[in-house]
């Protein structure tokens, strides 16, 4: 008789959203045994690092070139294929269109996946703009909402000034109060840009990523934890009201998965079964409803609501004579860093209902003296969330992965369009403060999909009514062993960067989580 291997708590996906959830269920009890899988490997020589902060220099180099674009669906490590390829094995891991995968995602063509192991916790800009307003949801209970909130920000090691302002960033900075005096309260004025960094005296901001929220996905050392690199999480095993485990597949057939510590069974064959106690699924707001649906767990909302902030960006050279300076007094940027100054232009509600994230730089001559200095500006615009913006999941086809094959459903609404509209007039207003500007090469309204801010497909909600997946706690509906965390829980509709409050999701489902095995525990 075959021994099936088991875990108290298995996490699928190695990313922010998992590291949280390790993270707090571990400080919950050191020896709760956690297993983390993901069909992705390493990017690097060790699994979540932020290819910000890794020692391969042409891995850096890569990375940090295309982040200087400015455009989020180019924050990558590797280069970003859209042709399918013949499979999955040998792979480069890296981020890829979802075109690439074999989906349907056309209504989203900018779409990415992260194939590596920390997911998008190792391209992402580190940016973390807390929500407010109707980005909110505190299901009644604002205070416990603010504990969380806090905990994520904890967890991600926010700095609320982390890159800039320098004395020319303050100069922009004067420009949006001025521009927006009077709109929100105080703390929702134009400011520094938080993230997710490290504050250091000099050098490069090392980022936080999967492996610094837990650091046992990248270093090991944790004897309960196992991180189980490609291996690709195929279906939930369903057993009435819980889910007893997961099927895996190696994705190189037949070959031993990375591990970060030796295992304690028989090696596995390349198809097998892992069972758990309790499962959690951050898996993104696109794969973790394919697991679902391709595990027989279909409930009304799964897929729906898909959403993400429509992005106009745009770039100004900052007009030196207007503001009185010499190119001597433009600052230069840290060594590591593309950028001077990161600025954060909040939204405030129908009045300003955009979230700007202002990236500045200096550009340098081949003797690192300046030439000039550019503003890059860019809204992001919240978009309704509606039902019939959607994945659809096929019965018959594949993908790539040979899981249930993702059509994308996706369109702007009349007011959606109506914003976006005053989006880019907007900023044109914005841009001609700073220089002369031309808005047919200057300005552009990225493809949808572009910002890699997937929200609202396993949307959480209050009630078992049909339009959420699962309950305030990440728990799916109509299972009492199933969570599930990310941006995908989220149900609003967001202006600003999600990653913080997805991080909050991943809060939530780990107390859960914790109490739940604390309970079985005591029995």
């Amino acid at each position: 008789m075959t021994c099936i291997p088991h875990t108290d708590v298995l996490v699928v996906g190695s990313g922010i959203m998992g590291s949280v959830v390790a993270r707090l269920l571990r400080e919950s009890d050191p020896a709760l045994r956690i297993t983390m899988v993901d069909g992705g490997s390493a990017i690097g020589a060790a699994p979540g690092v932020h290819l910000h902060d890794v020692d391969d220099p042409v891995l850096w180099s890569r990375y940090n070139e295309q982040v200087g674009t400015g455009v989020q669906g180019m924050y990558t490590g590797a280069e970003v294929v859209r042709e399918v390829p013949d499979s999955l094995t040998g792979l480069t891991p890296g981020m890829f269109h979802a075109l690439a995968f074999g989906e349907d995602a056309e209504a989203m063509p900018a779409t990415a996946l992260a194939w590596n192991a920390g997911g998008m916790g190792v391209h992402w800009t580190a940016a973390t703009p807390w929500p407010a307003g109707d980005e909110v949801f505190d299901f009644g209970d604002p205070d416990r909402w603010a504990a969380d909130l806090d905990t994520a920000r904890a967890l991600l090691a926010v700095t609320p000034a982390a890159i800039g302002p320098t004395e020319v960033g303050r100069l922009v900075l004067d420009v949006l109060r001025r521009h927006y005096d009077g709109i929100g309260p105080g703390d929702r004025a134009p400011q520094p840009m938080p993230m997710a960094v490290t504050p250091t005296p000099s050098g490069p901001l090392p980022r936080t990523a999967p492996g610094t929220v837990f650091p046992a996905i990248a270093a090991g050392g944790d004897a309960a934890f196992t991180l189980l690199t490609g291996t690709l999480a195929t279906s939930l095993v369903v057993s009435g009201e819980r889910v007893t485990g997961v099927r895996l597949r190696r994705v190189a057939d037949g070959t031993e998965p990375s591990r970060t510590s030796e295992p304690s069974e028989p090696s596995e064959p390349s198809e097998y079964e892992l069972r758990a106690d309790s499962v959690v699924v951050c898996a993104d707001a696109l794969r973790t409803p394919q697991l679902l649906f391709a595990s027989g767990i279909r409930p009304p909302a799964l897929g729906r609501h898909l959403n993400e902030h429509a992005f106009v960006t745009a770039r100004v050279l900052l007009d030196l004579d207007r503001f009185g300076l010499g190119l001597d007094a433009l600052p230069l940027p840290r060594d590591g860093e593309f950028s001077t100054d990161s600025l954060w232009l909040p939204h405030n509600g129908t009045a300003q209902p955009f979230h700007g994230q202002i990236m500045n730089r200096t550009y340098l001559d081949e003797d690192g003296r300046p030439l000039a200095h550019s503003v890059g500006l860019s809204l992001y615009v919240p978009v309704e969330s509606r039902p019939e913006n959607r994945l659809v999941f096929s019965e018959t086809e594949t993908d790539l992965a040979g899981m249930p094959r993702i059509g994308v459903e996706f369109g702007y609404s009349d007011a959606d369009r109506a914003l976006i509209g005053r989006a880019l007039d907007e900023v044109r207003s914005l841009a001609e403060e700073f220089g002369p500007f031309d808005p047919e090469t200057e300005r552009a309204l990225l493809p949808p999909g572009s910002s890699l801010h997937l929200t609202g497909t396993v949307r959480s909600g209050a009630a078992d009514d049909g339009t959420s997946v699962c309950d305030p706690q990440g728990r799916v509906w109509g299972y009492d062993n199933l969570y599930l965390a990310g941006n995908g829980v989220i149900p609003t509709a967001m202006a600003a960067n999600v990653t913080l409050t997805g991080a909050v999701t991943a809060v939530r489902a780990a107390r859960a989580v914790a109490a739940r095995s604390s309970a079985l525990a005591a029995h």
